[in-house]
C-alpha cells in the first residue's frame, strides 16, 4: 500500500461532482451538512449521521451540498494488518464479517451512539492528521461498530421487525428524490433481499408501494393546505411529472388531484 494511504481521514467535499473508482473499500460518514452519492448508478443524498459503503471498484460520483464535513475510511480488501493480534479462528471470523460488510454498496444510517463515536474518532484524526497509527486504530473501530449492526441483524434474520418510524422518517426527509431499496436496506443493516422480504412480510406491501403509497399521502396533504400548483406538488413529492403524479393519484383515490382541490375549497 502506497505510504501515503489513510486508513481514515476527514475531508470536506466540493460542490462540483466528481467521479472516480479505487481497488480498496470505503467508508464515507457525513459528520455535518449533507453530501450526494451516486453508487454503480444508485444515488442518494446523505445527511448527517448517515453514510455509505463503496466496494473496491464501484464507481462512484460525489459532492458536497453546501457546507460539509465527512469521515472516510479506507480498508485495502483483505486486509491483515487489521486482523493481527487475533487468533485464526477468530481471524477468520472476523474476515468473514468484513467480506459481508464490503460484498455490495449500499447507504445506512448510524444510531445516536454510533454517531456520537464517530465525532469523537474525527475531532481526533482532525487534531491529529499524520498519525497513521492514530488514522489505523480509528478506522478499525468503526468498521468493528459497523460489523456489529450489520451482523446482528443478520444473526436475528426474520425475527427481527423492522424500525418504521425510522423508515418513514427517511422517506418523509427524501420524498422529492429517488428512493431505493437499497438504501432503505441500509438504513436498517440489511441486504436488499433479506429487507424486502421481511419488508413486505411485515407491512403487506412491497417497499415500492408502500414508498408510493407515503408520496401521494404527502401530496394530499399539500393540496388540502397549500396554494402550491399541482405541478410544483408532483416534484417535491418525487413524481417525474404532473402528468404521472395525477395518473397515480387518480388510480389510487379514484379522483384526480384538480377535482381534488376543488373538492377542498369548495366542499
Amino acid at each position: 500500500m502506497d505510504d501515503n494511504f489513510k486508513h481514515s481521514q476527514i475531508l470536506l467535499l466540493p460542490e462540483h461532482m466528481e467521479q472516480h473508482n479505487h481497488n480498496y473499500n470505503q467508508i464515507v460518514i457525513t459528520l455535518s451538512g449533507q453530501t450526494q452519492f451516486d453508487i454503480d448508478g444508485c444515488g442518494n443524498i446523505v445527511c448527517a449521521g448517515q453514510g455509505c459503503v463503496v466496494s473496491a471498484d464501484s464507481e462512484h460520483t460525489f459532492s458536497g451540498i453546501g457546507s460539509n464535513k465527512i469521515l472516510v475510511l479506507n480498508i485495502p480488501p483483505g486486509d491483515a494488518a487489521a486482523l493481527e493480534g487475533i487468533g485464526n479462528e477468530q481471524s477468520s471470523a472476523v474476515f468473514q464479517r468484513s467480506e459481508k460488510l464490503f460484498s455490495q454498496s449500499s447507504y445506512f444510517r448510524l444510531d445516536s451512539q454510533a454517531q456520537n463515536l464517530a465525532h469523537l474518532l474525527g475531532s481526533e484524526i482532525s487534531a491529529h492528521p499524520d498519525d497513521r497509527l492514530l488514522s489505523k486504530a480509528c478506522s478499525d473501530t468503526l468498521i468493528c461498530v459497523l460489523q456489529r449492526h450489520f451482523g446482528s441483524q443478520g444473526e436475528k434474520g426474520g425475527r427481527n421487525r423492522l424500525n418504521m418510524d425510522a423508515l418513514d422518517q427517511y422517506i418523509a426527509a427524501h420524498c422529492a428524490h429517488k428512493i431505493s431499496v437499497m438504501q432503505l436496506a441500509g438504513l436498517v443493516f440489511l441486504g436488499e433481499s433479506q429487507f424486502y422480504l421481511l419488508f413486505k412480510e411485515q407491512t403487506g406491501m412491497t417497499p415500492h408501494q408502500y414508498v408510493l403509497k407515503k408520496r401521494l399521502e404527502r401530496a394530499k396533504e399539500l393540496i388540502s393546505q397549500s396554494q402550491f400548483s399541482l405541478a410544483h406538488i408532483a416534484l417535491s413529492c418525487g413524481f417525474s411529472s404532473q402528468s404521472s403524479f395525477t395518473q397515480a393519484f387518480s388510480n389510487v383515490y379514484k379522483i384526480p388531484p384538480s377535482r381534488y382541490r376543488r373538492s377542498n375549497l369548495y366542499p
